[in-house]
């Protein structure tokens, strides 16, 4: 089976600016690689109001504003890299269209990087710019009640930890997250060659920004969050790519969740088309509420008498992901009962 034509296009190009694995690499060396990779790739995306750059919390960020009257929605995008690779910068296409599609502001965070700045740096950085926004975005032209966090591959992991650990936000959106840092799910050794993101790659990520740390951490592996942090968050839209390594750890996480999380399958169309990591689009996603009259009733609740309400199907106003061939929606994870083997040490997967 052919692999997607995004994909394909992506692995040359990387090919081109790097021959040798990323993991075979310094630190410096990828980044390098991976901003080459982003100057052939590259495409300015919508058109919006403004594209600032501001220091908020102590973090250089790259805020976009949508054109039209504010206040605006707030969106505290984190870019993907392994914690290691990517910038505001070479998201900027990505976030200029979630401004331009959601009527929303977002946030860019140019969070630090390891290994220079390893675990807790990146949270550290994600948890400072959410809170912040949580409390000043009416300075950016923002609503402060409408706030949400999203983020792709590592990013995801960052937005899915502010989403359990900074109160008020009304969703999160998460593309392809990485939400378990044991990498004890079967999609990484089932989807971990030939791809753009590889097994080995995951690992040397993880190495440079955890060392010896413990992989079980919650702070580390938001998926391992206690049933009770995770019942406090937000709805959530998650996106998924049938030929990734994040697959299953991403399904978990949704099905983790609950009723009001969302899982999106965009990369299981078109039929005959393989279409793995940095193949799916978070625009396909709807990423804020629209009314600010219902911030507040999409606000952490979960008791046995008012259990949370969908995102997808109460919100006056929720625009649907366009439906395309091969679309598939559904809650339940691939891998149930996974977690808490992973939470007890056990071994998983072939």
């Amino acid at each position: 089976m052919p692999l997607d034509a995004a994909n394909q296009t992506l692995m040359d190009l990387l090919a081109q600016v790097s021959p040798a694995p990323l993991e075979t690499l310094s630190a410096p060396e990828a980044r390098a690689a991976y901003e080459g990779l982003g100057a052939l790739s590259a495409r300015e995306g919508a058109e919006v109001a403004a594209v600032d750059e501001r220091e908020l919390a102590g973090v250089p960020c790259i805020v976009v504003t949508p054109n039209g009257s504010g206040p605006f929605p707030v969106l505290v995008w984190f870019h993907g890299g392994g914690f290691v690779i990517g910038s505001a910068s070479l998201s900027l296409a990505t976030c200029r269209d979630l401004a331009a599609g959601a009527e929303c502001i977002v946030i860019s965070a140019d969070y630090r990087l390891a290994p220079e700045h390893p675990f807790p740096a990146a949270l550290d950085d994600a948890l400072g710019v959410t809170r912040w926004a949580r409390a000043h975005a009416a300075e950016l032209g923002g609503d402060p009640d409408r706030v949400a966090v999203g983020g792709d591959s590592a990013g995801g992991n960052l937005a899915a930890l502010c989403a359990q650990h900074v109160e008020g936000l009304v969703h999160q959106l998460l593309v392809y997250p990485a939400t378990d840092a044991t990498s004890s799910f079967d999609s990484v050794r089932s989807q971990g060659e030939g791809y753009l993101l590889t097994a080995s790659t995951m690992a040397w990520f993880l190495d440079n920004y955890l060392g010896d740390g413990d992989r079980k951490d919650p702070k580390a592996s938001p998926l391992l969050a206690t049933d009770e942090l995770v019942a406090t968050t937000p709805c959530a839209h998650v996106l998924t790519a049938r030929y990734d390594p994040l697959r299953d750890e991403g399904e978990a996480y949704a099905a983790r969740r609950g009723p009001d999380a969302r899982l999106l399958l965009p990369a299981r169309f078109p039929p005959g088309r393989r279409r793995g990591h940095g193949g799916s689009n978070p625009r396909a996603a709807p990423v804020v509420p629209s009314r600010p009259r219902l911030s507040r009733r999409h606000r952490l609740r979960t008791t046995a008498s008012r259990r949370p309400v969908p995102f997808t199907t109460a919100i006056p106003g929720w625009r649907a992901p366009p439906k395309y061939p091969g679309h598939e929606t559904r809650q339940k994870s691939p891998s149930a009962g996974l977690i808490e083997r992973v939470a007890h040490g056990e071994k998983t997967g072939s």
